[in-house]
């Protein structure tokens, strides 16, 4: 691929193959083990580290610095800066910063308390070259070990068409051509919102299927600074645009919590498209509708509650996998429907 020039700031830089991109927030602890996993790989492109400390008040600046002369011994070009504010300004805004001072024609998004196998930028950009559009996953591995399973499980056993129809959110080793992070606020799923937007800019969604990255679960994690009511509601949000609005009418699966709060969650033009809520528990089934008390219409909508055999798709499943020791999945293969024409998950 023939090199070009790009504008970063107000310089010119060459351009190189791959930018790695690590926000930092006090992750001096693990920043080690990552900045030593980014060195050892076997990519034989050119590669540039870009990184961006968010106010650290640990040591995270100087392990940093103190990595630049390895990394330009291996012809690697670290690029660091960051700001000393007071407060953090978030994972999305270290993302901005890392990217608008990097010089890539690819992205590799890594967390600084995790850890890359040593072909993973390789193996992902050989995948990012066959297809330049889409944004390449890969297998993970969590730890501790069994941490998260239920979800560690799902994100690698999902096929290449439920990448899309199941939108498991945040690709977690997300490559794809240069590009910004819409999100700079702290508590703001950074990662999910540009997964939706390149989605909607006509962007694909690919995956080496070898485990590529160490993922690592901890109290200090910043996903925990993400309320679950902010995720859910960007996800109804993405759920409605792309799917329901193609829909004349839907039947909820899921007569219980979670199916209602996703019926209370729809715009009232969507609300009015769930011809039923479907189940297989006879208590709820016996009911016979749900009503919808806090609707402020008159009468209040009523809607009917049916044995999923009497239901008619399309569906929203609003049951979790792996969770029901494959009777879900069993009802779901006995209708003979196909998953993103018949159904989608919402879970």
């Amino acid at each position: 691929m023939e090199e070009c020039e790009v504008e970063t700031g107000d310089t010119r830089r060459t351009t190189v193959d791959v930018s790695v991109i690590i926000p930092v927030h006090n992750a001096s602890c693990w920043l080690e083990e990552c900045l030593q996993a980014v060195l050892n790989q076997d990519f034989t492109g050119s590669l540039e580290l870009s990184v961006y400390d968010d106010a650290s008040t640990d040591a995270s600046r100087a392990v940093l610095e103190s990595w630049k002369e390895k990394f330009e011994a291996k012809a690697v070009s670290m690029v660091i800066s960051g700001h000393h504010s007071a407060q953090p300004r978030g994972v999305g805004y270290a993302k901005n910063q890392a990217i608008r001072q990097s010089s890539g024609r690819y992205l590799c998004f890594q967390d600084a308390d995790d850890v890359m196998l040593s072909q993973r930028v390789s193996l992902q950009y050989a995948a990012a070259l066959l297809q330049p559009h889409a944004l390449i996953g890969c297998g993970v591995r969590r730890v501790p070990e069994g941490s998260t399973e239920r979800y560690t499980r799902w994100i690698n056993s999902i096929t290449p068409e439920q990448l899309l129809t199941q939108v498991p959110g945040p690709p977690l080793c997300a490559r794809g051509p240069r590009a910004q992070v819409h999100a700079c606020m702290r508590g703001v799923p950074e990662d999910l919102l540009f997964f939706y937007q390149s989605l909607r800019q006509g962007g694909g969604v690919a995956r080496v299927e070898q485990c590529m990255l160490v993922y690592r679960y901890h109290e200090q994690a910043a996903t925990h600074s993400v309320l679950e009511e902010t995720i859910w509601k960007l996800r109804v949000d993405f759920l409605q645009e792309r799917v329901l609005s193609q829909w004349e009418s839907f039947t909820i699966w899921n007569a219980g919590k979670q199916g209602r709060k996703l019926y209370r969650s729809l715009s009232p033009a969507n609300q009015k498209k769930v011809r039923a809520f479907c189940d297989v528990d006879e208590n709820k089934i016996q009911k016979g509708f749900y009503t919808y008390q806090d609707s402020k219409e008159r009468p209040k909508p009523r809607i009917p509650v049916l044995h999923y055999r009497e239901a008619s798709s399309p569906f929203i499943i609003c049951v979790k996998l792996d969770m029901t020791e494959g009777v879900l999945e069993n009802n779901l293969k006995s209708l003979q429907l196909t998953e993103g024409v018949d159904y989608y998950h919402f879970n």
